[in-house]
């Protein structure tokens, strides 16, 4: 079955004259991600982020992803993600909030592409009412050489 879709395939790029396009090797490539979740009484929020880049001869290539999402058993939630693109960099933000009463959970991450650089942050917290908030951060960063 697989190779009669591949003859197929390259039968009908022949019929209407396109050859699949070379691929590049990249110069220098990296990928970074963070992600993290928090819970509390019924209360919970994830975040996550991730971007790559590839580095060739006719320039740079990116892709970033990043979303969340957040529960509560009887409470109020939200989440939104946000990417911006411009010619100077590929930003995305993720945040998740789920709230009960005094308890809450929430997540955020932030992960950019600019000049070479590739970073992830996300931090979460936790808090029920009397007890001490449970916090985390993690971070990723990779430098591109030139």
């Amino acid at each position: 079955m697989y190779r009669t879709s591949l003859l197929a395939s390259a039968a009908a790029f022949a019929l209407i004259g396109l050859s699949p396009a070379q691929a590049q090797e990249c110069d220098a490539a990296g990928t970074v991600g963070t992600g993290g979740s928090a819970a509390a009484d019924g209360t919970s929020a994830s975040t996550i982020g991730t971007a790559g880049a590839c580095v060739t001869d006719d320039g740079t290539t990116a892709s970033i992803a990043s979303g969340g999402s957040a529960a509560a058993a009887a409470g109020k939630t939200q989440s939104r993600t946000k990417i911006n693109e411009n010619p100077n960099q590929l930003k995305a933000q993720s945040k998740a909030q789920a709230m009960d009463q005094g308890t809450f959970s929430k997540s955020q991450t932030k992960t950019r592409v600019k000049d070479g650089e590739l970073q992830s942050r996300t931090r979460t917290m936790s808090h029920v009412p009397g007890e001490k908030p449970s916090k985390d951060r993690t971070d990723s960063n990779v430098i591109l050489p030139d």
